[in-house]
């Protein structure tokens, strides 16, 4: 498949007093946008916690991890597959990462930098050595980087890559040779109204005080925010396709990432707030000539006075009917999903986007077109 193709998510998403995503200063982040204050959560952080979901729906091994810890996770699988000791499982393994020219650490064992892999990589790295381990470990320092100077090992981390690295990609700035191009984009989440920072002033009793002490144990504050959040991320199937060389697993890939942005949410302080919400609209909008964020809808902050999120849909509806109508879109297929009912605003944005869709059945069209559009390439 060489054609473009992009999948353009759209998200609402109210959030209740929170600290998502926290600055240097530990407050939740934010950003000016149109000129007033938003609060604002990264992209990394989304991410993140859309990584994580992945694992609550895909087994282990077909995921990614991403660590300096490469070395150490080989020396395990090495030793234990192997039949080597463990002191001898880490030579190799040592020797194995230098073959590939990836930097080492500070500290011993480690890499330079963080590293993205599949652990299914890694098991084809140690498959390279489980025969000949013991042979391995009977030679001297140069003698072993010699021999596995010989064995594809940079060749088992340019391939097979489970769905999260196709889809995140991977950079080893001195390695050009390893980078895997990311198929998606995902935007900072940004609230579409002004927001302002507050503090929640706490304290925390001492349970054995005795009768004659007074006063708190513990005196603290923890900087929060609420927001109706404008989500967005974009995949490029053509990308994904590439990464992952097989049609289906890409069209997979991209109802994972889908379900998992959608019910994702970044955990920070989520003890202490208990923000976790569904989205109140997910908007998915397929294009064949680029992606389209719509966050501009939101230049002129939302005011307080109206309903907040009725007002952001409706914004929303209007920035993509505008756009596709001065442009001369032609999007292949939308769909969308929301719980904002069938008064106006559920007019509106059934005019733009239309009929509303349960979230699986909004997840099943698109997979049905997706589908089609890499069968007929």
């Amino acid at each position: 498949m060489t054609d473009r193709l992009y999948i353009d998510v759209h998200i609402l998403q109210t959030v209740p007093p929170a600290n998502l995503n926290r600055d240097d200063n530990g407050n939740p982040k934010e950003a000016y946008f149109g000129g007033k204050r938003r609060s604002r959560v990264s992209s990394q952080a989304w991410k993140r916690a859309t990584r994580v979901h992945f694992a609550e729906s895909r087994d282990r091994q077909d995921l990614a991890t991403r660590t300096k810890r490469i070395a150490a996770q080989l020396a395990k699988g090495i030793a234990e597959r192997g039949g080597v000791a463990a002191e001898d499982a880490k030579r190799i393994a040592d020797a194995l990462i230098k073959s590939t020219g990836i930097s080492a650490g500070k500290k011993d064992g480690d890499t330079a930098y963080l590293l993205f892999y599949g652990r299914r990589q890694l098991d084809g790295i140690v498959a390279l050595v489980t025969d000949t381990a013991a042979d391995l470990a009977a030679l001297d320092a140069k003698a072993l980087d010699e021999a596995v100077k010989a064995l594809p090992v940079k060749e088992q981390l340019q391939t097979g890559h489970p769905a999260d690295v196709a889809l995140f990609g991977r950079m080893v700035a001195d390695i050009p040779g390893l980078n895997v191009d990311a198929a998606t984009q995902v935007a900072h989440a940004i609230s579409t109204h002004a927001a302002e920072l507050e503090f929640d002033y706490y304290t925390a009793v001492d349970d054995e005080n005795t009768a004659d002490e007074t006063g708190a144990g513990m005196i603290g504050t923890i900087g929060f925010n609420s927001a109706t959040l404008y989500r967005y991320a974009t995949v490029g199937l053509h990308q994904l396709r590439e990464n992952l060389g097989d049609d289906k697993a890409a069209v997979d890939a991209v109802d994972l990432f889908v379900d998992s942005f959608a019910r994702s949410m970044p955990t920070g302080y989520g003890n202490s707030f208990a923000h976790r919400t569904r989205p109140s609209l997910v908007a998915v909008v397929v294009r064949a000539d680029q992606p389209v964020n719509l966050v501009s809808a939101y230049e002129n902050p939302v005011p307080a006075s109206h309903g907040i999120v009725a007002e952001s849909a409706c914004r929303l509806a209007g920035e993509f009917a505008t756009a596709t109508e001065q442009w001369g879109d032609s999007p292949l297929h939308v769909g969308i999903c929301h719980t904002l009912g069938t008064d106006e605003t559920g007019q509106r944005l059934a005019e733009a986007f239309g009929a509303n869709r349960t979230f699986p059945e909004l997840r099943d069209g698109l997979r049905t077109v997706l589908t089609e559009r890499v069968n007929d390439n």
